[in-house]
């Protein structure tokens, strides 16, 4: 048996680093012989070849990591007759023959092609003479189970000659497969390639976290040469915090072999006080037998992605702020509201405290206040937000809390920003809170109305230009919406004063009726902003203790609306006053209400409707109104209706109900007749008349908010501004979102003993007999002051009555709050007034009226005419004339 020379297996260089074992698990491989000797392989390579002492087998092991790792060698032994005698397990591996067939077999023949066989033949009889040789050779690999026959290989060989036990020649032959070490080559100048040109930072850290290898980009960034890096730990290039951490990942990823992706690492390159981001990878290392020997980090500089990733970050966060400000500034037309929005939108997202005050004068209505171009003028604080204290911060000046009026210095920053209408950056107090603070002037239509401060506490971000340009943004919308916040005050508060104007002043009085009314404007805390309406009552006196009940809607709402009640009120005042009936009224009226948008008036209006591309170009007023005509004298009431809720009764005893008075159409529509409904009340009813915004609202139909409206008239015995307000307390939940107009009315007619009605025929007589009913009753009345102007004025219409009239005559006398005398005749011919000339005999009758009565008139009736004149009482206010007196000032 052959046996390798101790001198060539035992050498061992203690330089080379190679720890000494004894195991059982050694990559030594045996070899197997005919003659049944024992052989030694290596695994290892030079310091790592397995020594062998006689009786006892000591193996050492090459270090994790070595070359022979990968390279598998093989080797196998030559007899002296040119025979194999000894095949490894290795050989088995690389020819694919196992060792039964391999021992005995001739080499030359059978891996050597036959046109080499020859030279083959002189090179093995060179080796058994006592030559070295070293080479490569081409083999023919026999066929095997998993090998193909003629497969060729090439192999190097290292052929050594030595002796059998007997003194004979024999060889040793190690075999390396050509292949396999060109592929390690090939993987090895990769692998330096990859290491050495990548343009990242290429570390190899070893099991004692120290830099084994660096490559060129991590020399350069952190200087000197990769091989100035050896052995330094994460310490010398990180601060301690940060190395600590990074220690730590490291021994878990060499203990656990979990790669670590995106870690992010901070420190500062030598000689530079930047601070510098950096995204490492990291991996554990293996050697070829699976043995871990180190760390492979991998380092990318994400400084400018981590810039620009703030900046998108920043640009989000300013957009997101940007479109809150736009979903919650300008809900309300509150000058308050609005301005608590905007502190809302930018603490605590985008600062820490912020304040927004506001020109006082401009908060008055004023246009110009003094002192708004220089900054000086008196300013508001209406809203402030903190979100780390309760305190407001000190800008400039002193402190102003909610609500106070204050003025900034003239020569400070804020004052100066509201001057120059642009923003300012304040410095902060030393000791104090603030670290930062942007005074940003709110400028809506090129005028500064107010100031915005915003500010940042030590430990945020400072504010920077961007922060600026955001601010300035954010104010600007606030501003415009605060603008017409107070633009829209001014114009509701004017429209307000016009509306209530042309309202009653307190609760009127009328003759027969007892009156009691309210009046709501629409409810601003309602979702929508409240605005100014058209709802509008009157209550108007008519000649012969008859009384006109009005209440009126116009659609719409804002000033637009309430100056067209404002002209339908007065149009409404008027035609009362020429006594015509109520449909008549209203049919006036829708006239009117069809010429309001029209600036030619009514003709321009009806012709603009009969050309429709015209008729969008002016605007229509429509109204919803009920005009009713109370006769106190015999309690009947005349209703008319345009459109409008029905009236409700309630009388004595009985629940309450919607009078079935045909509504018509709205007034400016036009085109239909209104009809008319009279209703005699009895003594003590209570009568009901009101606008949509008592019974309707978004939240509850109309039919429910009438239901409940009739459910509160439950006791009309009731004092009447106790009824109104149930009602208004009652139907809270139904209204709020439009005006209110209540009138109430209880019906209070005249007694029998203060009406005196007479029938006259047809003759001169009857001028004597009016004198004399006359002055009879007012004795009787107790009113013997007014006895001789009375029987004056009747004895001048009860004549003209017999002159210029048709039919029986007819005299009233009625006593109320005035005394009021009416003559009635069947002719149609209205009596005119004139002045009589110096030398006329007649004609100065109605002068002669007009003169001693507090008022006078004359209206139409259904069968003829009626002239009246009204007396005031001896103990009113108003004097009685003297009838001499009267009589000669008409000479």
């Amino acid at each position: 048996m052959s046996e390798i020379p101790a001198k060539a297996t035992e050498s061992e260089d203690p330089s080379d680093g190679a720890r000494s074992e004894v195991a059982g698990d050694t990559e030594a491989d045996v070899t197997r012989g005919a003659t049944g000797g024992t052989g030694l392989e290596s695994a290892g390579g030079p310091g790592g070849v397995a020594g062998v002492l006689r009786g006892d087998a000591m193996w050492q092991s090459s270090p994790p990591g070595s070359i022979y790792d990968y390279i598998k060698v093989a080797s196998f032994s030559i007899g002296p007759d040119g025979l194999v005698d000894q095949w490894s397990v290795r050989a088995e591996q690389l020819f694919g023959i196992p060792a039964d067939r391999a021992v005995g077999m001739d080499p030359i023949e059978a891996f050597i092609d036959a046109d080499r066989r020859e030279v083959g033949q002189r090179k093995m009889a060179e080796i058994l003479d006592g030559r070295e040789w070293t080479g490569v050779v081409p083999f023919r690999v026999p066929e095997s189970a998993d090998r193909e026959a003629g497969e060729e290989g090439l192999a190097e060989v290292y052929v050594m000659p030595t002796q059998t036990a007997e003194g004979e020649r024999a060889a040793v032959c190690i075999v390396v497969d050509v292949r396999t070490l060109r592929r390690i080559e090939t993987d090895l100048a990769a692998s330096q390639s990859i290491f050495g040109q990548s343009p990242f930072g290429f570390l190899l850290i070893d099991p004692d976290l120290r830099v084994r290898r660096a490559n060129h980009r991590f020399a350069s960034l952190f200087g000197g040469t990769p091989d100035d890096h050896r052995g330094k730990g994460v310490g010398d290039y990180l601060p301690r915090p940060e190395a600590e951490r990074v220690a730590a990942t490291l021994r878990r990823v060499l203990e656990t072999g979990e790669s670590i992706t995106d870690m992010h690492v901070t420190g500062f390159l030598p000689g530079s006080d930047e601070r510098r981001h950096w995204s490492v990878n990291l991996y554990r290392v293996r050697s070829g037998s699976g043995r871990p020997i180190g760390i492979a980090w991998l380092a990318t500089d994400i400084t400018a992605r981590r810039a620009a990733a703030r900046e998108a970050a920043a640009a989000r966060r300013n957009l997101a702020l940007l479109n809150e400000a736009g979903a919650r500034i300008g809900n309300s037309l509150d000058l308050e509201t609005t301005a608590r929005e905007l502190l809302d939108v930018v603490v605590p997202g985008f600062c820490d405290l912020a304040t927004v005050d506001l020109y006082q004068g401009l908060l008055a209505g004023d246009e110009t206040p003094p002192g708004l171009a220089d900054g000086s003028a008196e300013l508001r604080r209406v809203a402030f937000a903190s979100a780390v204290s309760d305190t407001p911060f000190i800008s400039s000046g002193p402190p102003a809390s909610v609500g106070a009026v204050h003025h900034f210095p003239f020569n400070s920053p804020c004052a100066d920003a509201l001057r120059t209408a642009r923003p300012l950056f304040i410095p902060a107090e030393e000791g104090g809170l603030v670290q930062s603070t942007l005074a940003v002037p709110m400028v809506a239509h090129d005028t500064v109305v107010g100031l915005a401060q915003f500010a940042r506490t030590k430990g945020s971000e400072p504010f920077g230009d961007r922060d600026r340009d955001l601010a300035v943004e954010l104010a600007a919308r606030a501003a415009v919406c605060i603008d017409n916040a107070r633009l829209y005050r001014r114009e509701h508060e004017r429209a307000l004063i016009l509306q209530r104007s042309l309202l009653p002043p307190g609760d009127p009085v009328a003759s027969g009726l007892d009156i009691a009314c309210r009046y709501l404007p629409g409810n601003s805390s309602s979702d929508r902003p409240s605005e100014v309406g058209g709802d509008w009552f009157d209550v108007i006196e008519l000649p012969g203790h008859r009384t006109a009940l009005v209440v009126g809607d116009v659609m719409g709402r804002g000033l637009r609306a309430a100056v067209a009640m404002g002209e339908l009120r007065s149009a409404v005042r008027t035609l009362a006053l020429l006594d015509l009936e109520p449909a008549e009224v209203l049919s006036a009226l829708d006239e009117i209400a069809r010429g309001l948008g029209a600036p030619g008036g009514v003709q321009q209006a009806t012709r603009a409707a009969r050309r429709p591309r015209e008729a969008d170009l002016s605007e229509v007023y429509l109204a919803t109104c009920v005009y009713a005509v109370y006769d106190s004298v015999t309690r009947r009431c005349t209703f008319a209706n345009a459109g409008h809720l029905p009236p409700v009764l309630v009388e004595p005893g009985e629940a309450a109900l919607m009078l079935d008075v045909p509504p018509g159409m709205p007034l400016g529509v036009g085109g239909e007749p209104f009809e008319e409904v009279e209703v005699e009340l009895p003594e003590g009813a209570l009568l009901a008349l009101y606008t949509d915004g008592l019974v309707e609202s978004r939240d509850h139909p109309l039919d429910e908010g009438l239901q409940a409206f009739v459910g509160a008239l439950t006791d009309p015995a009731q004092p009447l501004e106790d009824v109104c307000d149930h009602v208004l307390n009652t139907l809270d939940s139904h209204h709020g979102e439009d005006d209110i107009a209540l009138l109430m009315a209880r019906v209070q007619g005249l007694p029998e003993d203060s009406v005196g009605d007479w029938t006259l025929p047809r003759e001169p007589r009857s001028v004597g007999r009016a004198r004399e009913y006359a002055r009879t009753r007012l004795l009787a009345w107790d009113l013997e002051p007014l006895v001789d102007t009375t029987e004056l004025l009747v004895s001048e219409l009860v004549t003209n009555a017999l002159r210029y009239g048709e039919g029986e005559i007819r005299l009233r006398l009625l006593l109320d709050r005035t005394l009021v005398c009416e003559v009635w005749d069947s002719g149609l011919v209205q009596p005119r007034r004139r002045r009589a000339r110096d030398t006329d005999e007649g004609g100065r009758g109605l002068q002669l009226v007009g003169l001693l009565s507090a008022a006078w008139g004359s209206r139409r009736t259904p069968r003829g005419k009626t002239v009246w004149f009204e007396l005031p009482l001896p103990d009113g206010e108003t004097g009685l004339a003297d009838p001499a007196e009267a009589l000669l000032s008409l000479f």
